[in-house]
C-alpha cells in the first residue's frame, strides 16, 4: 500500500499527464472528450478524498488549519471551473481559455501541496501512519468516484 504522500503524488502525476493530453487536443475531438472525462472523474474523487482523509487530519494542528483551508478553497475554485468547462462547447475559444486557467491553477496547487504542505504534514502524519492514511485515501477516493453523479445532481438542485 502506498503512503498517503505517494498516493497523492501518483494521482498528481496522472493529473499532470491528463492536463497535458487535453492541452494537446483541439476542438470537440473524441480524444479531448475522453481525456476530459477521465480528468473530471479523477479530480472530483481525488479532491473529496484528500479533504476527508488528509486535510481533516492536518486541521488538528493550528498551522494545519490555514494550510487545509487554503487548499480546500482552491479545490472549491477548481470545482467551479470544472463545472463551467463541463457545460461549455469543447470547440469554443472560451473553453480553451478557461481550461488554460484551470491547468495553470491546478499545477500551482499540486506543486504547493507537494513542496510545502507535505513537509509540514509529516509532523502530523508520521511514517508509522503513512500507509494507513494512504489506504484510507485510496478507499475513500474509490467511494467518491461512485458518488460523482449523485453529488452533481444534488448540486444542480441547489
Amino acid at each position: 500500500m502506498p503512503s498517503i504522500y505517494d498516493a497523492i503524488r501518483e494521482d498528481h502525476n496522472l493529473h499532470r499527464d491528463l492536463l497535458d493530453r487535453i492541452a494537446d487536443t483541439s476542438g470537440a475531438s473524441e480524444e479531448r472528450k475522453t481525456a476530459w472525462d477521465a480528468f473530471y472523474r479523477e479530480i472530483k474523487s481525488h479532491s473529496a478524498a484528500e479533504e476527508e482523509t488528509f486535510y481533516s487530519k492536518l486541521m488538528q494542528q493550528t498551522w494545519g488549519q490555514d494550510a487545509a483551508r487554503h487548499s480546500v478553497h482552491e479545490h472549491a475554485q477548481m470545482d467551479e471551473m470544472l463545472e463551467e468547462l463541463r457545460e461549455m462547447d469543447f470547440s469554443s475559444t472560451g473553453w480553451l481559455t478557461r481550461f488554460k486557467t484551470l491547468k495553470h491553477d491546478y499545477e500551482h496547487h499540486m506543486e504547493e501541496e507537494e513542496q510545502d504542505v507535505f513537509k509540514r504534514a509529516r509532523q502530523v502524519i508520521g511514517e508509522e501512519e503513512n500507509d494507513a492514511y494512504g489506504e484510507r485515501f485510496l478507499k475513500r477516493k474509490s467511494q467518491e468516484a461512485e458518488l460523482i453523479p449523485e453529488k452533481r445532481a444534488d448540486a444542480l438542485e441547489d
